[in-house]
């Protein structure tokens, strides 16, 4: 998998790309375990992507929903025995 990153909150600690092996959008949120800093990467629609991709609330909104672990069927990877706690 090759993620590129579109663009990202720095305040809100999320970041929104696109993964080019399947052209698949993806919402990232900051993770950490007690090895590791790292990304967890939950699949976009693209519908949803394209109509709120100017709309910085509304993707603040999808990476919140992320962190309280209520998109985890959207996860590109299943979480590991040691998953991180969202930054």
């Amino acid at each position: 998998m090759k993620f590129k990153e579109l663009f990202f909150s720095k305040e809100k600690f999320f970041s929104v790309g696109i993964e080019e092996g399947n052209d698949t959008y993806y919402i990232a949120i900051p993770v950490s375990n007690r090895r590791a800093d790292y990304e967890e990467c939950y699949k976009l629609d693209k519908e949803i992507f394209e109509s709120h991709k100017n709309n910085l609330e509304e993707l603040e909104y999808i990476a919140e929903e992320c962190r309280k672990r209520k998109r985890d069927s959207d996860l590109f990877m299943a979480p590991g025995e040691d998953r991180g706690v969202p930054l």
